[in-house]
């Protein structure tokens, strides 16, 4: 098991954020999804235990220290992980977390980070009560509501186009009309976009890290007893998908994608020499853990061997 030590660190990093904007939150989901890691795996070997826990020291100790300007705001990366009061737990209130997700769910927001942040809030606090204090869920609720007045995200076109916001994009009437029908149509068509487009190299729009983990806090909301604010999420996650094939192949210009020879749940991968640049060190973790939640609903067996082999071009 990772010790438990960082599930609430990663609680104090997502209710400490919200002074810092809405992308200083990468941090504590990074350490609560890292703790979730070892909940939802408890057969990992002793290895992968210590490389997961390795890669949260580094989180903690404040070495991806770009989600918010440090000069300007005085503020260390490590002192996002500092503990709140001691208070009574009011586990009731946790509600108010998903109420606040409820004001911008519906459209995409920053490749789907409201969710994302959202939903490892809910399962930190909801599966361990103790931490649902006034404090937490009081921050959690006001980083998630900073969303509201945010951008979906933006892709890259190369080097002539640029860069561009999501909505300075337009997509074709069919894609416009898509629809998912369910939550499980989502999760088969991200497979299937990983599948099938992992390897090639574009930018923007969060990738495959964020489409995964989007789509992987849609179903924990669901999972979780949100199931209205889940359907609701639906039609941003599509758009997100639909934004993302829109973006072009950039191999000549910004290299080959790189693969991991090994997948992130076996030993051998953590003797690997590990990129941790370019907000690797937090999109590693957070992404081993939602790729699993996908995973796990995911029937057929041919698809999952895919699926698999898919993943490690995401874990360089």
């Amino acid at each position: 098991m990772v010790d438990f030590k960082y599930l609430q660190k990663g609680i104090a990093g997502l209710a400490n954020a919200h002074p810092l904007g809405t992308m200083s939150g990468h941090l504590g989901a990074a350490v609560a999804a890292g703790y979730f890691i070892g909940e939802d795996h408890a057969d990992l070997s002793a290895v992968v235990t210590r490389g997961i826990e390795s890669e949260l020291e580094r989180v903690l100790n404040g070495e991806e220290a770009i989600w918010f300007d440090v000069k300007k705001t005085g503020i260390q990366p490590t002192e996002l992980f500092e503990i709140g009061p001691n208070q009574a737990a009011v586990p009731e209130r946790i509600r108010e977390i998903a109420a606040a997700l409820a004001g911008n769910v519906g459209t995409l927001k920053q490749s789907g980070h409201n969710v994302i942040f959202a939903s490892i809030a809910i399962r930190a606090l909801g599966s361990h009560e103790q931490y649902a204090t006034p404090w937490a869920i009081d921050g959690v609720c006001k980083l998630i509501k900073k969303f509201n007045g945010v951008s979906s995200g933006r892709g890259y076109f190369g080097k002539k186009k640029g860069w561009k916001t999501g909505s300075e994009i337009e997509l074709s009437p069919a894609a416009e009309s898509q629809r998912y029908k369910s939550i499980q149509e989502m999760i088969d068509l991200t497979m299937e976009e990983l599948i099938e487009c992992s390897g090639v190299k574009k930018q923007g729009f969060g990738g495959f890290w964020h489409l995964i983990n989007h789509a992987a806090g849609i179903v924990e909301l669901d999972r979780l007893g949100y199931q209205s604010l889940a359907k609701s999420a639906l039609p941003a996650h599509q758009r997100h998908l639909q934004l993302m094939r829109t973006l072009p192949d950039l191999s000549e210009e910004l290299g080959p994608v790189k693969s991991s020879e090994c997948d992130p749940l076996v030993a051998e991968y953590w003797s690997e020499q590990l990129g941790r640049g370019g907000a690797s060190l937090t999109h590693r973790v957070k992404t081993i853990y939602g790729y699993h939640i996908l995973r796990r609903h995911v029937e057929d067996s041919a698809v999952k061997i895919k699926s698999d082999e898919a993943f490690k071009n995401l874990m360089d």
